[in-house]
């Protein structure tokens, strides 16, 4: 038996080598250009992602996590303010409510989404309850007619976590220009993937855009004179002459997923909890999750037979070591998800060969 991998999970450097010379003509453009911090790169691709959304403003920053604690901070919430958000979302989420001084409740998701449950919104709202936090997982948009409702009819504030959704869509329209701000990761694995650390924030409101624009930049837009107790978060001007090239191929990306993830619904077998797929949501397929109650046997036997996978993600939140005394309850259905979750290969470097081969070891699994 050929233990020795065939298919990675992932591989940045072949998901990349379709837009190497595009990437090596940006990046020379930025060393000659001899500005690097706050210059022409990033003020093009704040325009052209603004664009792409459908947003009035994109402030870059310098990765997605500081996103998040950035749009928090600049919502000027009563401190200690509850915010709710998913309780299988990757920690980052929870991280940037802790760090902008306000307390993560946790909501559980749909089992068969792992998108956060706007069913179960209503039980965990209190008096000190003053925003919600939304996490669109695996590429897969959240109900957000329904939580976008639920945040209006309370007067909560509402930021979208959008690390995992570039480009996914509910009913026709973008994830993160829903809520007041969409914080945006370009690490090097996302849909739209930089070199290294980049992030970014959308949104509408002109005023959280200016203020947010200090933020970024020690609290300043005018050298020495600091308005706001601000930050270095800073888009790098390489980073974003990259993703600008990334940018104007998202699409050709997204469809080639898409179409992975196709082989996948058709051709995994049906004892194999697969994405549900909704009329309403445009999935990108950022992660192409499965569930199995046998999901570590099922990882080794595809291992067994060439193929790397990954599991989104082992650890829940309420049971990582530094959220206790932070985080409170318990979270069946996080729970589950997390005891069951399998992600298959599904990134731009993989051939639909490839993907029907992982069905095929699939199908042989004996449980």
């Amino acid at each position: 038996m050929n233990k020795s991998p065939l298919i990675e999970y992932e591989s940045l450097a072949k998901s990349n080598t379709t837009f190497m010379a595009e990437l090596e003509a940006a990046a020379t453009r930025v060393i000659r250009s001899g500005w690097y911090v706050l210059g022409q790169e990033v003020a093009a691709f704040e325009a052209e992602f603004a664009s792409y959304t459908g947003a009035r403003h994109c402030i870059g920053v310098a990765n997605g996590l500081d996103a998040l604690i950035l749009s928090i901070e600049a919502l000027d919430l009563p401190a200690q303010s509850e915010i709710l958000v998913a309780s299988n979302t990757y920690i980052a989420t929870i991280l940037a409510i802790l760090r902008a001084g306000h307390r993560p409740v946790l909501v559980e998701p749909e089992l068969e989404t792992f998108n956060m449950d706007p069913d179960h919104l209503a039980a965990a709202m209190s008096s000190r309850t003053r925003a919600i936090c939304v996490t669109h997982m695996f590429g897969k948009s959240c109900r957000m007619d329904e939580i976008s409702a639920f945040a209006n009819s309370h007067g909560l504030k509402l930021v979208e976590d959008c690390a995992q959704s570039h480009g996914a869509r509910y009913n026709g329209r973008m994830t993160g220009t829903f809520g007041d701000s969409g914080c945006f990761s370009y690490y090097p694995t996302k849909n739209l993937g930089a070199i290294g650390d980049a992030g970014a924030v959308i949104t509408d409101d002109d005023d959280l855009a200016e203020r947010l624009r200090h933020l970024r930049n020690y609290g300043s837009k005018q050298k020495y004179v600091n308005r706001y107790v601000g930050v270095n978060s800073r888009l790098d001007e390489l980073q974003a002459a990259l993703l600008r090239v990334k940018l104007r191929h998202l699409d050709q990306m997204t469809q080639h997923k898409r179409g992975l993830a196709e082989i996948y619904h058709h051709e995994l077998p049906q004892w194999l909890s697969k994405p549900l797929q909704r009329d309403a949501e445009y999935d990108v397929y950022h992660i192409y999750g499965v569930r199995h109650a046998q999901r570590d046997a099922l990882r080794q036997h595809l291992l067994e037979n060439g193929v790397k996978t990954e599991v989104h993600y082992p650890i829940p939140p309420h049971h990582q070591q530094a959220m206790q005394g932070l985080l409170f309850g318990e979270y069946p259905i996080a729970d589950e998800q997390h005891a069951t979750e399998l992600s298959l290969p599904i990134s731009v470097g993989h051939t639909h060969d490839e993907i029907k081969y992982v069905c095929d070891v699939v199908q042989r699994f004996k449980a």
